[in-house]
């Protein structure tokens, strides 16, 4: 699939828990990200492209579920990261699109 006709400013790494401090050269890869050979990305409107200099391949999922970018052929790290913020859904009956709707910092 091809990447968007308009590339995104900036691509987010969604993780379960905050990022150690200071960020390592290399973040550790999780289980989904190693089994599957490339870093799952997301853009703001998926959810949130810094600059990388690595591969960036946007896959198309099936049924329609959309094209996400995937980083091949590297990890990413501290000199990849602008910044970083944690989200809670408190309330699971809540959608996530709620919890981060509200955020100028993801648009």
């Amino acid at each position: 699939m091809p990447a968007p006709a308009q590339m995104p400013q900036y691509l987010y790494k969604i993780v379960p828990e905050a990022p150690p401090s200071p960020l390592p050269a290399e973040y550790p890869l999780s289980d989904l990200d190693r089994n599957d050979g490339f870093i799952h990305l997301s853009t703001a409107e998926q959810l949130p492209y810094a600059a990388l200099e690595a591969q960036i391949r946007w896959d198309d999922l099936p049924a329609g579920a959309g094209c996400f970018p995937h980083l091949y052929g590297r990890n990413f790290g501290a000199a990849d990261v602008e910044d970083a913020r944690g989200f809670v859904r408190s309330d699971e009956g809540r959608a996530w699109s709620e919890v981060l709707g509200g955020d100028a910092w993801l648009s």
